[in-house]
């Protein structure tokens, strides 16, 4: 069962309890990402997150490392287009001491210059790291040509010229006016006492300060494009894709049974053809983005350059195919029953759980209980996905971001040209 309550500081609680297992997870969910962000401060909800583990007033970073490592335990964040993450997993008998280390972070974090400066520097070294990896840089050109002009396009981490131009003002600023409890959601999972944990929740009060008001965005204007990065690396690397739907659409129960068969895993079609049959990649695969206002979905593939040419025809042939001729019943069923099995196995983990409360809670505003998503997704029908593949992979204009040689980008570009004429006419 799970319980949801309003805390008097303004924050949403959602409580399972689940007492056959020794741990627990507290997950904090603040409705603040790089989307809301103004461009002159593209990077700033990144930069926040990594100094909430600098210190508090009470507390050093060390203070705060050593804590967690005495326990046991994990304490880590995230940061995404849309909000922000931060979350502990630790023995059921050490869950009040985290939570009040996980609310010091949040609350009272002092950001000094010092620190400011020296995590400035490992920012920088993290977006160098994303730089120098091709394979995840290529899915950030992706958005960024596909959903150019929008907040959504730009990049998490932020540029390295504004990174260093953020103050010390400018990142309290934001923090006090976004992170405030009443643009978050508590999600607590594990071997706990609901009374318990929501009497010491009450006991964290946060800012007594007015919240900020979270930017209104609007819904982005997709385009088609071409972007090609020249980088002197051994493969190339291609992501491809058109226009999705958002996650409140209806469909993605539809998308996911769809994507799990064309690129979805290692018996789906792209994998089979293009990695089993042609040994033309290590890695290929589809996915979906979905977000409040819009969606993408993507294929991937890193491919040697003396290969772009097979790839293509054979991507067309196969998207092709796959709309014109659809899927069997065996293959809906088949995928169903291992979205199910991957739904359930899931819940056996207390994180799963926490992240399936909180992000529900964000972003739908309820929870829907797991036996109705599984329905869902076993009312798909070969020929919903079949109507669905045509609708997304063949009723757009496709955009394409390729990182490889310069020698071969030409014929990158000549292969998805040709591509995008068969599968968007």
């Amino acid at each position: 069962m799970i319980e949801q309550r309003l805390l008097p500081n303004g924050a949403k609680v959602l409580i399972e309890e689940i007492p056959h297992v020794r741990s627990a997870a507290i997950g904090v969910f603040v409705k603040i990402g790089s989307k809301h962000e103004p461009e002159e401060l593209n990077g700033i909800s990144h930069f926040i997150e990594h100094m909430l583990f600098k210190g508090t007033e009470s507390r050093s970073a060390r203070d705060i490392a050593e804590v967690f490592e005495e326990m046991g335990g994990q304490l880590n964040a995230y940061t995404s287009k849309e909000h922000t993450c931060f979350y502990v997993r630790v023995l059921d008998e050490n869950l009040y001491e985290a939570m009040d280390v996980l609310f010091d972070m949040l609350f009272n974090s002092v950001m000094n210059e010092k620190d400011l400066d020296t995590e400035r520097g490992v920012i920088i070294e993290e977006i160098n790291m994303f730089e120098d990896s091709p394979d995840e840089l290529v899915h950030d050109i992706f958005s960024q040509t596909i959903m150019a002009g929008h907040p959504l396009g730009r990049p998490i981490l932020g540029k390295e010229e504004i990174i260093k131009s953020l103050s010390r003002e400018s990142l309290i600023s934001y923090y006090r006016s976004y992170y405030h409890p009443s643009n978050m959601v508590v999600a607590v999972v594990g071997n706990i006492e609901s009374e318990r944990v929501f009497e010491r929740l009450s006991r964290y009060e946060g800012y007594q300060s007015s919240p900020g008001t979270v930017r209104e965005i609007a819904a982005p204007r997709l385009v088609a494009g071409v972007n090609l990065v020249p980088k002197e690396i051994e493969q190339v690397q291609i992501c491809l894709g058109v226009p999705g739907i958002p996650y409140t659409d209806e469909r993605r129960y539809t998308q996911n049974v769809m994507n799990s068969i064309l690129g979805g895993g290692i018996s789906s079609h792209l994998f089979q053809k293009i990695r089993e049959e042609k040994g033309l990649a290590y890695s290929v695969f589809s996915y979906p983005s979905t977000y409040g206002e819009s969606g993408t979905y993507a294929i991937y593939v890193g491919t040697g350059p003396n290969k772009v040419k097979d790839f293509f025809d054979i991507l067309k042939d196969e998207l092709k195919r796959f709309m014109q001729e659809g899927v069997t019943d065996e293959e809906v069923r088949r995928t169903q029953h291992q979205i199910k099995a991957s739904l359930l196995l899931g819940m056996e983990s207390v994180m799963t759980r926490m992240n399936r409360l909180g992000k529900a809670e964000l972003l739908y505003g309820q929870v829907t209980p797991l036996e109705e998503i599984i329905e869902r997704i076993f009312a798909v029908t070969p020929a919903m996905v079949q109507e669905y593949a045509c609708y997304t992979l063949g009723s757009h204009p496709y955009t394409l971001a390729a990182i490889g040689d310069p020698s071969v980008l030409p014929e990158v570009e000549q292969g998805f040209l040709k591509l995008n004429h068969l599968v968007s006419r």
